[in-house]
C-alpha cells in the first residue's frame, strides 16, 4: 500500500510540472493577445484626433489643404477687401501727388511730395515682412484690428493738416504702418488654404487693390470740390471702415507653422534664384511706382487731357489692373507665374518708353490702361513665385517678408529720385527723363527674373516654371 501510495504520488510534481509548463506557455500565447487587443485601442479610438492634430500643425501637409471650399473663398473675399484698403490706397497717392501740387494746402517741389507716397509704400512693405512674425504666432485678428484702426485713423488725421510734416506722418507713416500690418495676413493665408489654385486666389484678392485704386481716386476727385479735402479724405476713411467688416468677419487662421518662424533665413541668400528674383523685384519696383505717381501730373501739365480726364487716368490705370491681377494669375496656375511674370514685367517698363512720343488723348488712354494691365501682373505674382523659391513651406512667409523688405527700399528711393529727375521748373519739367528712368530700371528688373525662371527651369525655355 505505502509502495502504492509512493508511485501515485511520484507523478504528481511531474505533472504539476507540466501543468506550469502549460500554464507558462498559455501565458507567453495570452499576454501578446491582451497586449494587442489593448494597444491598438487607444490608436483606433484617437485615430482620427490623432490625424487631424497632425494635419492641423504641419503647414507642410499639402494633402491636408482644402484647395478649395465655401470656408476657402471666404478668405479670398476677406483679403480682396485687404488688399482694398492697403494696396488700392497706396495706388491711390497719384491723384492726392497731383492734387498736392497744386498748392492747395502746402508747397513744395514734386520730388519732395513724392516721399509721402514712397514712405507709405515702404512702410507697408517692410512692416509686413517684420509682422510675419506675429502672424506665425497666431496673431491673425491682432494684425486685422491694429491695421483697420490705423489706416482709418490716419485718414482722420490726414483731413487735418495744413503742413507737408503732417501729412507725411499721417498718410505715410501711419497709414501706410496700418497697410503694413494687413499685407502680409492677406497673401500668407493663402498658402494654408490653397495649393493648385492658388495664383488664381491670389490674383482674385490681390485684385481689391485694383479696385481700391479705382473707387478712391474718383471719390477724392469727386467730393474733393464739393465738401473739400477735409471731408473728402475722411470719407475715405469711412469707406475703408465699412469694408474691414468683411475680413473682421470672415477670415480665420487654418494653421499656424509648427514653430515660431524666423525673422531671417540666411540660407536664402545662398540661393541663386533667390538673390536674382530679389534683386530684381527690388529694381523693378524702383521704376514702377514712377508711372503710377506721375501719369496724371503729365497728362494735364502737358495739356494733353483736362483736368478732369487726368484725375480718371489713375482710374482707368487701376480698372486695367483689375483685369492684369486676375486672367494672367489664373493662366500662370497652368503656365507657371514666372512664364507669366516675366513678359508682362517686360511690357510694364517698355509701356512707359512708349509714353514719351504719346501727345494726344487716345494715345494717353491706351498706354494707361495697358499699363495698368501688365503692371497688375507684376505686382501681384511676385507672392506667387516667392512661394515656388521656397522648399520648406514653414519658410515662406521668412523668404517673403525678406524679400519684401529689398523691395521697399527700392519703392522708397525710386520715385523721390523720379521728382528730382522731372524738376521744380513748371516750364521745362523734364518728363522724358522720368519716363526712361522708370521704364529702363523695370527692364532692369525683368532681366533677373527671367534669369531666376532660367536658373529655375535648368536653362529650358518650354518648362512650367
Amino acid at each position: 500500500m505505502a509502495a502504492n501510495d509512493k508511485t501515485v504520488e511520484a507523478p504528481s510534481p511531474q505533472r504539476s510540472e507540466e501543468f506550469e509548463e502549460l500554464d507558462a506557455e498559455k501565458q507567453q500565447i495570452e499576454e501578446p493577445t491582451v497586449a494587442n487587443t489593448e494597444t491598438p485601442a487607444p490608436d483606433l479610438e484617437n485615430g482620427q484626433e490623432l490625424k487631424k492634430k497632425q494635419s492641423k500643425s504641419s503647414i507642410n501637409n499639402t494633402s491636408s489643404i482644402p484647395n478649395g471650399g465655401l470656408k476657402a473663398w471666404l478668405q479670398v473675399a476677406g483679403a480682396f477687401m485687404l488688399f482694398f484698403n492697403s494696396w488700392g490706397i497706396i495706388n491711390t497717392f497719384g491723384a492726392y501727388q497731383t492734387f498736392y501740387e497744386s498748392g492747395t494746402i502746402f508747397n513744395e517741389s514734386s520730388s519732395t511730395i513724392s516721399w509721402i507716397g514712397a514712405v507709405q509704400a515702404f512702410c507697408l512693405l517692410f512692416v509686413g515682412a517684420i509682422t510675419g512674425p506675429v502672424y506665425d504666432a497666431g496673431h491673425f485678428r491682432i494684425l486685422i484690428y491694429l491695421g483697420a484702426f490705423l489706416v482709418v485713423f490716419g485718414h482722420m488725421m490726414l483731413s487735418l493738416v495744413t503742413e507737408f510734416w503732417q501729412a507725411l506722418l499721417a498718410q505715410a507713416f501711419c497709414v501706410g504702418i496700418g497697410a503694413g500690418t494687413l499685407f502680409i495676413p492677406s497673401v500668407a493665408i493663402m498658402a494654408t488654404y490653397f495649393t493648385t489654385k492658388m495664383p488664381f486666389a491670389i490674383g482674385i484678392a490681390a485684385s481689391g487693390s485694383s479696385l481700391g485704386g479705382v473707387v478712391y481716386p474718383i471719390v477724392f476727385h469727386r467730393l474733393q470740390p464739393t465738401i473739400g479735402f477735409a471731408w473728402a479724405t475722411r470719407v475715405i476713411g469711412f469707406i475703408a471702415l465699412a469694408t474691414f467688416i468683411v475680413p473682421a468677419t470672415v477670415m480665420q487662421m487654418r494653421v499656424k507653422p509648427p514653430a515660431k518662424r524666423k525673422l531671417l533665413d540666411i540660407s536664402a541668400f545662398k540661393e541663386l534664384p533667390y538673390v536674382s528674383f530679389v534683386f530684381g523685384s527690388t529694381i523693378g519696383f524702383m521704376g514702377l511706382y514712377v508711372f503710377f505717381f506721375y501719369v496724371q501730373f503729365f497728362a494735364i501739365e502737358k495739356g494733353i487731357v483736362d483736368e478732369n480726364l487726368g484725375f480718371y487716368l489713375l482710374a482707368i490705370l487701376n480698372a486695367g489692373s483689375v483685369f492684369g491681377r486676375i486672367v494672367p494669375n489664373f493662366v500662370a496656375g497652368k503656365l507657371g507665374p514666372f512664364n507669366m511674370l516675366v513678359p508682362c514685367a517686360a511690357m510694364s517698363g517698355i509701356l512707359p518708353l512708349v509714353l514719351i512720343g504719346v501727345n494726344n488723348v487716345g494715345g494717353v488712354v491706351v498706354v494707361t490702361l495697358l499699363f495698368g494691365f501688365f503692371s497688375g501682373t507684376f505686382v501681384s505674382l511676385p507672392a506667387t513665385c516667392f512661394v515656388h523659391l521656397t522648399k520648406n513651406r514653414a519658410m515662406i512667409g521668412t523668404r517673403m517678408g525678406m524679400g519684401f523688405t529689398c523691395v521697399a527700399v527700392g519703392a522708397l528711393i525710386g520715385t523721390p529720385i523720379a521728382g528730382a529727375i522731372l524738376g521744380s521748373n513748371p516750364s521745362n519739367y523734364n518728363f522724358t527723363g522720368i519716363w526712361l528712368f522708370g521704364g529702363l530700371l523695370t527692364l532692369a528688373g525683368t532681366v533677373f527674373m527671367a534669369g531666376t525662371r532660367m536658373l529655375k527651369s535648368d536653362w529650358k525655355l518650354a518648362a512650367k516654371v
